[in-house]
């Protein structure tokens, strides 16, 4: 069932060219749609479903600089900033609040870990606070757990995923940049060696900068064109619940369950880190890439075999021609089903830690597909064996609070502008060459 969206409505005029388009309407995308029609830059957003209809919509909503990546800590101060800002700036409710974020725990090994990046992340000026056992107590109110301690992190925050990338594509859309939806890009059109256009199932708009921001589907997309992206899709599930008199007020993680206040007085909850996968052709073809991530990640992953993922979908084998109908024509909309085992654990979790909820319940769920890198950093790079591309995506799991910052970085990529931080540890050539192809930091 698809996570709730607001509704965008598509410009009137189909383009024949524009300086830059984007592939793809989720939160990078939008983004960088918004900050390229903020310079002035002529700008096409296109996107095969909705805007927001796929991962961008079906996330936690969380905004945190907290358990990054030490690789991400610029990027995500920078899209801090700019989701700070982007309210008042855009006048459009995005949802975003500057909560901070708790997370409580009764593990010493949780504590070790918080406690060892909290220190390195004071280099780069991010406040994160660990948290006795009575400091743990007092942060969740009404909770039931003997807590042995936890980590704050007050400059934190949250958004909300069915608002944010509509309304960014709707701010584009008032300074000047097209969006259209039920439009998928079947290819690129390349002339020379560089790109020259997109080739959209309602006809080329000639382009030399493109922009592909298209999640789990961005290696299939690629991979028309002869390029090798190493993504590996996970499928994660998450759900609502009724409003109640909210007994958490800000966005909390536990062992066995993480939720975030809504602006109705709902919840969206997940069961911590959990996913499952269900791999095709493409699992298979990086599998061996992906293995040392599996490994250190496995306790909370489960597996789901079948031969729908080698046949439709992202994961599969398709080949196309531009002149037919594509991959992503045949799926506007990837709506993987909710783990219903995993929603009946959340919120029996969520009702036995706080006794207050005990009569909430689940009003939707949903699952959503997660596209990751082997190292769990982005990609938002040039394509040096294509010049005018440049890639957005690899976000795996944590994509949504840095979503501002990826589109800022995208757009200045796109425009030969100086990054506004070092696009280094978000180089493409990583991932085929093994530079800097570190393992995962913390998630």
């Amino acid at each position: 069932m698809p996570a709730p969206i607001r509704y965008v409505q598509d410009s009137r005029f189909f383009p024949e060219s524009a300086d830059v388009v984007v592939i793809g309407a989720g939160i990078a995308g939008t983004a960088a749609a918004y900050e390229l029609a903020k310079q002035g830059v002529s700008v096409v957003l296109i996107e095969k479903g909705l805007v927001g209809g796929e991962q961008s919509s079906r996330n936690w909503g969380w905004c945190r600089q907290q358990n990054r990546d030490e690789r991400e800590l610029p990027l995500i101060i920078y899209a801090l900033q700019r989701w700070q800002e982007l309210g008042e700036e855009t006048g459009e409710e995005l949802g975003f609040r500057r909560s901070g974020l708790v997370y409580a725990t009764s593990s010493q090994e949780d504590i070790n870990a918080w406690d060892r990046w909290g220190q390195m992340a004071k280099a780069y000026g991010v406040r994160s606070d660990i948290l006795t056992a009575a400091q743990a107590k007092a942060m969740t109110p009404g909770s039931t757990s003997r807590w042995l301690g936890g980590v704050s992190s007050p400059t934190d925050g949250h958004a909300e995923p069915s608002l944010a990338s509509a309304g960014l594509a709707i701010a584009a859309q008032r300074l000047g940049a097209g969006v259209f939806q039920q439009c998928a890009v079947r290819g690129l059109d390349i002339s020379a060696g560089k790109v020259s256009g997109v080739i959209t199932e309602r006809g080329l708009i000639k382009t030399p900068r493109v922009i592909c921001a298209g999640g789990a589907w961005t290696s299939m997309f690629c991979r028309r064109h002869g390029i090798d992206l190493p993504l590996g899709n996970v499928i994660g599930t998450a759900f609502r619940t009724t409003p109640v008199e909210q007994a958490i007020r800000v966005p909390l993680y536990t062992p066995t369950f993480a939720c975030r206040p809504q602006l109705d007085g709902s919840y969206t909850v997940s069961v911590s880190g959990r996913g499952r996968l269900s791999p095709g052709a493409q699992g298979l073809r990086y599998a061996r890439q992906f293995w040392p991530t599996f490994k250190s990640r496995r306790k909370n992953l489960s597996l789901q075999l079948g031969l729908g993922p080698f046949i439709s979908g992202p994961e599969s084998l398709a080949r196309w021609q531009f002149d037919r109908v594509s991959p992503f024509e045949k799926v506007r909309i990837l709506d993987p089903a909710a783990d219903r085992a995993m929603v009946a654990e959340g919120i029996a979790a969520m009702r036995k830690e706080y006794p207050a909820l005990g009569e909430i319940r689940v009003e939707q769920a949903w699952g959503g597909m997660i596209d990751n890198t082997p190292d769990a950093v982005p990609v938002i790079s040039t394509v040096p064996t294509l010049p005018g591309l440049i890639i957005s995506a690899g976000f795996s799991a944590h994509g949504f609070g840095i979503g501002p910052g990826a589109g800022r970085l995208a757009a200045d990529l796109a425009t030969d502008a100086t990054p506004v931080v070092d696009p280094t540890p978000f180089c493409y050539s990583r991932l085929i060459d093994g530079s800097g192809l570190n393992a995962p930091g913390m998630m």
